[in-house]
């Protein structure tokens, strides 16, 4: 999770660039604050967003917010059979959560720190992870091989790996995590590019090094996610903060 602020009275408009986790944004300050998904649709409250958003905007000024990022089989025990859907979908956090998310947001406001509201939304999130949805461990296990291997991990060896059919495994995996287990893995390859041309490679090296078969297969890649030339996905407001926000401990 990462907090971000805002301040001044200009405003700003970020696009999204897709990400394989499904996002909790919690809205705690008093400025203009607008998400919008792929559909049209805004909301002007704290949100949750489907894994991989597509044409999701960030607008606003003066802001003050949490953001969490969660893996799809994490999304599936804290929010059970509503967790949005794919694509970005954006859906009301107290939609899902009710009485909880005002509570969690009110709580949130009232921290005197930052360090205060991670441990308020952490146990927040375990609480609901103890008592949520089981996920298969096998699915468990795919996902991990699928982020492991940076998206390079074939479908047929997950199946023979678990000892399931090809077909049991599809089904499984996109009932748990939102995606087939070939599109999730497209998608955890293309991230890790995006991350590597914004930290100035070039699209060629980026393209061998993330396991795409030429330049021009990253490039159809690039823009079936995110809707821009590897160029634009280079140079993205979106992405230069992730070193910092989403940095490991």
């Amino acid at each position: 999770m990462a907090g971000f602020r805002s301040r001044g009275p200009e405003p700003f408009d970020l696009r999204v660039v897709p990400y394989p986790a499904v996002t909790m944004a919690i809205d705690l300050g008093r400025g203009e604050l607008v998400l919008g998904d792929a559909a049209g649709a805004r909301q002007r409250t704290s949100i949750v967003a489907g894994v991989a958003p597509e044409d999701f905007h960030v607008r606003g000024r003066d802001i003050e917010g949490l953001q969490v990022r969660l893996s799809p089989v994490v999304a599936h025990a804290v929010f059970g059979p509503d967790v949005p859907a794919s694509g970005g979908q954006l859906l009301a956090f107290d939609d899902l959560w009710g009485g909880d998310a005002v509570r969690l947001q009110e709580q949130l406001r009232e921290s005197r720190s930052w360090a205060e509201r991670f441990a308020v939304a952490e146990g927040a999130l375990v609480r609901r992870l103890a008592t949520g949805r089981t996920v298969d461990r096998e699915i468990t296990f795919a996902w991990s091989e699928v982020v492991g291997s940076r998206g390079q991990v074939r479908v047929e060896h997950l199946a023979e790996e678990l000892g399931w059919s090809r077909k049991r495994l599809w089904s499984r995996f996109r009932s748990q995590v939102g995606l087939t287990p070939k599109h999730a893995a497209q998608l955890v390859r293309f991230d890790h590019a995006a991350h590597l041309l914004a930290a100035g490679r070039s699209a060629a090296q980026v393209a061998a090094e993330t396991g795409f078969v030429d330049q021009s297969h990253l490039h159809r890649d690039v823009m079936a996610f995110a809707g821009v030339t590897p160029i634009a996905v280079a140079t993205a407001p979106w992405l230069a903060v992730d070193d910092i926000a989403w940095s490991a401990p």
